[in-house]
């Protein structure tokens, strides 16, 4: 069964477990992402593969990267911090409360 995604594009979210937070750019209904990279997960914190995954545009004290991260592992990000990573100025507008929303010049 294929859940409907709780967190939307353009939402800003953080890693219930690690210091990180980012910009969502992308959602799968379910795991895409390769087998390799799933077993690479240590076991005990592995999430399940029938939820929705999130990509995005992430950022941790030391750096700004691309993650990818099950629904079960972020929670919404109520800080109202900017989110630093440089892509996400291409993609996104920033709002007055905070919150993002897709470029125009992007929107199909």
């Amino acid at each position: 069964m294929i859940r409907t995604a709780k967190y939307r594009i353009g939402q800003v979210v953080r890693h219930r477990i690690f210091p990180f937070r980012g910009v969502i750019f992308d959602v799968d209904p379910e795991f895409g992402n390769t087998e390799e990279w799933y077993e690479s997960i240590p076991a005990d914190i592995r999430p399940r593969k029938d939820q929705p995954f999130y990509h995005l545009f992430a950022e941790n004290s030391d750096s700004e990267y691309i993650a990818y991260v099950s629904e079960q592992n972020l929670l919404a990000d109520e800080s109202r911090e900017p989110v630093r990573h440089p892509q996400v100025k291409e993609v996104f507008e920033r709002k007055a409360d905070g919150t993002y929303t897709t470029r125009s010049i992007l929107k199909h």
